[in-house]
């Protein structure tokens, strides 16, 4: 490939959070850009939106439907190769189904879709047409993160046993939806959000965390599960023991009403030999622990040559430099790119390209908000997860 990669865009416009995010971390490796877009399920929205991001008016689209038959009429070497789609959650198959049907790959903001059986249907339909799907599980692709995973993979702690992984925040402590504030708005509105709140929104990047770093799936849930603030819709806060597949244990906490913290994403997983701690807000410190001897100190930093390559490929900055949200954002989006731009030169991505969360992925975590709201409804203490 000889070229940028030629991405599409399904929301995010004027006033929308996540697609300027989205935009961001696909820019920033100068290997993707944007060239056309249905950017508000508003026309007039949609098309002032791409003119305020220099879009031809010709490829600022009204609906996503008109985009895909559009794009997909252009020859091959002036259709988007790919679509981004940044709508909120309620919105997420239509267009993933549409763009799958007509040939075109697709990255989509987690989570995957709005409802397990959406995304068991995406799924199928990847499989069937062999295009890449990425999702945007993005705390895994922290370079530290990437070290911890290492870890275990290469054996170095023994056999995994234990995990702690909590994610509180404080913003949703009052009933902000009622204030007119735009993301509280959808992510407490079961029709626009699901059926979870808390536990859909942070829950799952825990437990897509806890899965990646161990390399262990959850297995089976308990948790309780509440709505604190009065008012409010769907859960702000919850407790889940968790079990794995190896018969390991952990804890998992989410909290939306954690009043003064901001984002404080934090884990903890423990093997025979040793452990990690890695938070969210000091990324780029990995804490490493051993049974007989003193605790390790490491740090990303691509010129820290005691890093796994894996972690290494993910640095962006020389030590001492913040790896941070958008870093993040950018290493999905490039390890996407990476292995879409060496399947289209027919060549064959590496493992590092490939690491980026994928259907699978995005299916676990649908199934995971469904096994935790029948665990919380269960008299029973423990509920199979998939």
């Amino acid at each position: 490939m000889n070229r940028k990669l030629r991405m599409g865009m399904v929301g995010g416009g004027q006033g929308a959070f996540i697609g300027a995010v989205h935009r961001a971390g696909a820019a920033i490796d100068g290997i993707i850009e944007l060239v056309c877009g249905a950017l508000s399920s508003t026309e007039e929205k949609a098309k002032a939106s791409g003119r305020a991001l220099f879009l031809p008016e010709d490829r600022t689209y009204g609906s996503y439907e008109e985009m895909f038959k559009a794009e997909a009429a252009l020859p091959a070497d002036q259709r988007m190769d790919f679509v981004s789609i940044v709508t909120p959650n309620n919105a997420h198959f239509g267009p993933t189904m549409m763009a799958l049907e007509h040939g075109f790959h697709v990255m989509i903001d987690k989570p995957l879709a709005f409802t397990l059986d959406e995304a068991r249907q995406i799924a199928a339909k990847v499989k069937e047409t062999g295009l890449l799907l990425g999702v945007t599980y993005t705390y895994a692709a922290y370079p530290m993160v990437k070290q911890a995973r290492h870890m275990f993979q290469s054996g170095v702690f023994g056999k995994m046993r234990k995990v702690y992984v909590e994610y509180p925040q404080g913003w949703l402590s009052s009933l902000l939806e009622a204030t007119g504030n735009q993301q509280a708005a959808w992510r407490t509105d079961p029709a626009r959000n699901g059926a979870a709140g808390g536990i859909g929104d942070i829950g799952t990047h825990a437990a897509n965390l806890a899965e990646y770093i161990s390399g262990h799936r959850i297995s089976h849930v308990c948790a309780d599960i509440n709505i604190t603030v009065p008012g409010r819709k769907l859960d702000d806060d919850g407790n889940l023991l968790l079990r794995f597949d190896n018969d390991a244990r952990g804890v998992l906490m989410v909290s939306q009403v954690a009043a003064g913290d901001e984002n404080p994403l934090k884990i903890r997983v423990y093997g025979e030999k040793g452990g990690i701690e890695w938070e969210q807000q000091e990324p780029n410190t990995l804490i490493v622990k051993w049974l007989d001897r003193p605790a390790e100190i490491y740090r990303a930093g691509g010129n820290h040559g005691y890093l796994s390559e894996i972690a290494l490929a993910n640095c962006r900055t020389p030590a001492g430099h913040p790896e941070g949200y958008f870093s993040a954002f950018a290493n999905i989006y490039r390890n996407f790119a990476q292995t879409l731009s060496k399947r289209m030169a027919g060549e064959t991505p590496s493992e590092i390209d490939l690491d980026f969360p994928d259907a699978e992925e995005g299916v676990r975590g649908l199934a995971f908000i469904d096994t935790v709201l029948a665990s919380a409804k269960s008299d029973q203490k423990w509920t199979a997860h998939m």
